[in-house]
């Protein structure tokens, strides 16, 4: 069975949840509190010297690390990833995508505000994040304009990838309702069949 060390209120941490949910992935959930500093001892080091969630363990003492190569490993060879070609190509353009120029402006609005308060010294860094937030919405909506999922017309682990973070960019300061080809997303996602909600398993996990 594999265990997954992660916090249910980690957007990165999520897409593994919904993922193994949509497969029926038996697993074992390891709640890890990031800014109590368990990524910080001896024991986390030695899964990831990154000091980063999630963590996937495969066997005994195989890790793997960074959210989105968990979400290919446990997809390969099953619908939420294309065998090969452009498809999977476009598939790990828009995880990138999600890496590089949303999550950093998203993600970071939402743990200043989230996790931290939006604390006076934090406020600019807060606001700053805004512009480059709403420049990744708007590319967004332009592709959910011409499709129904980022590649195709099924959902594939580029939706659960920039699924996790934009559902709860509310929390980031970021208001959704001009965007409404990512709302009619957001949307079709959550009535995918075994789709988990983001704050229901952190309560059972955490009574």
């Amino acid at each position: 069975m594999y265990r997954v060390y992660g916090d249910m209120l980690s957007g990165n941490c999520y897409k593994i949840k919904m993922l193994m949910e949509f497969l029926h992935i038996d697993h074992e959930w390891i709640h890890i509190d990031i800014l109590s500093g368990k990524t910080k001892t001896p024991e986390f080091i030695s899964m990831n010297r990154n000091t980063q969630i999630p963590v996937l363990q495969i066997e005994e003492t195989d890790f793997l690390t960074e959210s989105n190569a968990i979400l290919n490993y446990l997809a390969e060879g099953t619908r939420y990833l294309p065998d090969s070609g452009l498809s999977r190509a476009k598939v790990l353009q828009w995880q990138f995508f999600e890496q590089y120029s949303h999550e950093p402006y998203i993600a970071v609005a939402r743990y200043i505000n989230k996790y931290l308060g939006l604390p006076q010294d934090k406020l600019q860094e807060y606001q700053s994040k805004q512009l480059g937030g709403h420049k990744a919405l708007a590319v967004m909506e332009d592709q959910l304009s011409k499709s129904s999922y980022f590649v195709g017309h099924s959902l594939t682990i580029a939706d659960i990838s920039l699924y996790a973070y934009t559902h709860v960019s509310h929390e980031g300061g970021f208001d959704l309702s001009k965007y409404t080809h990512i709302q009619r997303w957001l949307k079709q996602v959550e009535e995918e069949s075994n789709y988990v909600s983001m704050g229901h398993h952190y309560a059972y996990e955490n009574p």
